[in-house]
């Protein structure tokens, strides 16, 4: 459901005059307990992740200091030269939420606690193998699209039973990225089958849902909603 723009120039309530941070993530805040509500669901049952991929250091920190304590980023390479930067952000949480190479297992444990883009048993076998205990998610591929990543879901029990097996892997969630639409409404059915999926194999966490269809995402049953643009805004070219 898009955000409704009112009369008086505000956004759900909220005067769109204020760009501040500050006021965009209320926005989204109100958003994700307007749409819990008409789920019938606590606003606390949602986690806010923060995209912050090609942005600086300094969004993370601004972040952090009003409240936000998980951020996702898409490259190895750029979560390691931001890593110096929050390294005394102590709370903050990072997720990986882009394709790992398997050669970058290494380096992505020692950066993030969260990879959620498994897509293989052997990209599971190299992170166990790092010797570090690490949440997971299994990043489901439920479009055709050529240019997304992610398993099929007919690969998914495979994969359930082959993190599982490792020691220091914890599977913690599915993951999925829909066809971009203009009409949030068109991201249901990939929502919704991946709840079923997740249900089926009794995985807990749902991640799923972005700045345009995050509240198609919550009524789905998302746990997890990943939040960049109406956040900090368009990102710069990588």
């Amino acid at each position: 459901m898009p955000v409704a723009l009112c009369h008086n120039g505000s956004v759900s309530g909220f005067d769109i005059r204020d760009d501040s941070l500050s006021s965009r993530l209320d926005q989204v805040r109100h958003r994700i307990a307007a749409a819990c509500a008409r789920s019938h669901r606590l606003a606390e049952s949602v986690r806010l992740l923060a995209v912050t991929k090609l942005f600086g250091p300094e969004v993370i920190r601004e972040a952090y200091a009003l409240g936000l304590r998980d951020f996702g980023e898409n490259y190895v390479q750029e979560m390691e030269r931001k890593a110096p930067a929050v390294a005394d952000l102590t709370e903050a949480r990072f997720h990986l939420i882009g394709h790992l190479q398997s050669n970058k297992t290494k380096k992505a444990v020692q950066l993030f606690s969260s990879v959620d883009t498994i897509d293989s048993a052997r990209l599971a076998t190299r992170l166990n193998g790092e010797g570090k205990q690490l949440d997971v998610m299994i990043e489901v591929k439920l479009s055709e699209e050529e240019a997304k990543s992610g398993a099929s879901a007919e690969d998914v029990p495979v994969l359930v039973d082959a993190i599982r097996a490792c020691p220091r892997l914890h599977l913690t969630g599915l993951m999925t990225v829909p066809p971009w639409s203009v009409d949030s409404e068109d991201s249901r059915p990939y929502f919704a089958r991946l709840r079923e999926l997740a249900a089926r194999f009794d995985i807990p966490e749902l991640s799923m849902g972005m700045s345009n269809d995050l509240e198609v995402a919550i009524e789905e049953g998302a746990t997890w909603i990943r939040v960049g643009t109406a956040l900090f805004g368009r990102r710069r070219q990588a």
